[in-house]
């Protein structure tokens, strides 16, 4: 009887053989879709994303090295384009597909404030707020305007400045306002540094815009600070 192939003496298999990491993208795909993403780690999602734009290369030590520098899957989506490419592995289409996540995101958050009305979803004010500006590398200053009926007329980002320090004109704020014919304002501003702590300048600051605003008849809601650490609200605080 003749040997088989796989007895015979000498004998190499010579088909390709997959990469090691292939059946692990099987597996994790498999229990995102059963499971879910409450099921994954933070890496693990980030490893799912990258799959795609690194199809040749094993995602898990990449998606760890992400996670070390930045901390967590929403910090790695926020993260500057030039932080991420010190990652080794981590080129232009592996940064396009977390940019294009980040701002689907955005949008998202964006819809759902702008869907409702901020005073009656704040928690959703609040997931926007700090997606959009929690994990910024500088400090920035949004206003969202609202009409009568406490509904989102306007956001807009009216000024970007340092690590710790935003320039603010009260009477520029109050001017946007009456241009939009806005009936109120909520003030949003992040602290890069993760604590979210008024300063006394963040004080005096929100105090002169709601000065100026109440006799135009413009009210100001709150002003709320986001950070890494979580954020404050001035209205939660007395502050105003």
């Amino acid at each position: 009887m003749a040997a088989s192939d796989g007895d015979a003496p000498g004998f190499m298999d010579t088909r390709p053989k997959q990469p090691h990491y292939h059946g692990h993208r099987t597996r994790l795909r498999a229990r995102f879709r059963d499971k879910g993403a409450d099921a994954l780690e933070d890496y693990e999602l980030l490893e799912l994303l990258l799959f795609r734009s690194i199809p040749r290369q094993d995602t898990k030590p990449i998606a760890k090295a992400l996670i070390a520098r930045f901390g967590s899957f929403t910090e790695v989506l926020a993260a500057p384009p030039k932080l991420l490419k010190e990652i080794k592995g981590v080129g232009d289409s592996a940064i396009d597909d977390l940019k294009i996540v980040h701002a689907s995101t955005l949008r998202a958050a964006r819809a759902k404030v702008a869907s409702r009305k901020p005073l009656s979803s704040w928690n959703a004010v609040l997931d926007y707020c700090r997606a959009a500006m929690a994990y910024a590398e500088r400090e920035e200053f949004r206003i969202l305007f609202l009409d009568k009926k406490n509904g989102l007329l306007a956001d807009e980002v009216q000024q970007r400045g340092t690590v710790d320090h935003t320039p603010v004109y009260p009477r520029e704020v109050v001017k946007r306002a009456l241009e939009l014919s806005a009936s109120a304002l909520i003030l949003v501003h992040n602290h890069p540094s993760g604590d979210p702590t008024p300063s006394r300048a963040d004080i005096q600051m929100t105090r002169q815009i709601a000065d100026i605003a109440r006799p135009l008849g413009i009210e100001l809601h709150d002003h709320i600070i986001v950070a890494r650490g979580g954020h404050a609200s001035f209205r939660g605080l007395k502050l105003i």
